[in-house]
C-alpha cells in the first residue's frame, strides 16, 4: 500500500486565494526564522505590509479588536513567508505553537480574540494540522509602535 502523499500548502494557499509576501526585512539583530532539528521557529513578526507597518497604535484605544485580528494575520502571513524561505512550506507537518503579543490600552482584556486573526488563518490553510499551543499575551508597548506581533514554532516532515 502506498503512503498518502503529503500536503501542498502552496497548493492549498492557492484554493484559498491567499499570497504570501515578501519575507519581512529584521528591523534588529536577528534572522526571521531557525530551524533546529524538525522544529522551525520565526522570530515575532510584526504586520508589515510593502516593508512598513499597516498601522500603529494600541488595541483598545486606536486599534480596535477586529482591525488587530487583521493585523495577526499578516502577521502570520508574514511568519509563513518566513518559513517557506527558510525550509520550504510543504515540508511543514504541523503548527505547533502560536504566541501573539497586543499592545493593549489598560483595561483591554481581548488579547485571545486579537491572537485569534492568526489562529483561524492557521487552520483554514492547514486543517487538523494547524491546530497548536498558544499564547495571547497583552503587552505596554511593541517594536516600531505595532498593534501586534506573532511568532510560530512548526514542525517539519
Amino acid at each position: 500500500m502506498t503512503a498518502p502523499a503529503a500536503p501542498s500548502w502552496h497548493a492549498r494557499l492557492a484554493e484559498l486565494g491567499i499570497r504570501l509576501p515578501p519575507v519581512a526585512a529584521p528591523v534588529a539583530a536577528y534572522v526571521p526564522a531557525v530551524r533546529t532539528g524538525s522544529l522551525v521557529f520565526t522570530s515575532g513578526q510584526l504586520p508589515f505590509v510593502d516593508g512598513g507597518l499597516r498601522r500603529t497604535g494600541k488595541v483598545g484605544g486606536s486599534v480596535d479588536a477586529e482591525a488587530a485580528a487583521a493585523d495577526a494575520k499578516l502577521c502570520a502571513l508574514n511568519a509563513l513567508a518566513a518559513i517557506d524561505d527558510l525550509v520550504g512550506l510543504d515540508s511543514v507537518a504541523r503548527v505547533v505553537r502560536v504566541v501573539g503579543y497586543v499592545a493593549s490600552v489598560e483595561g483591554f482584556t481581548g488579547q485571545p480574540r486579537v491572537v485569534n486573526g492568526a489562529s483561524e488563518l492557521l487552520g483554514r490553510i492547514f486543517g487538523e494540522a494547524g491546530t497548536h499551543a498558544r499564547s495571547a499575551v497583552g503587552v505596554a508597548e511593541l517594536p516600531l509602535g505595532a498593534p501586534v506581533e506573532v511568532e510560530l514554532t512548526v514542525e517539519l516532515l
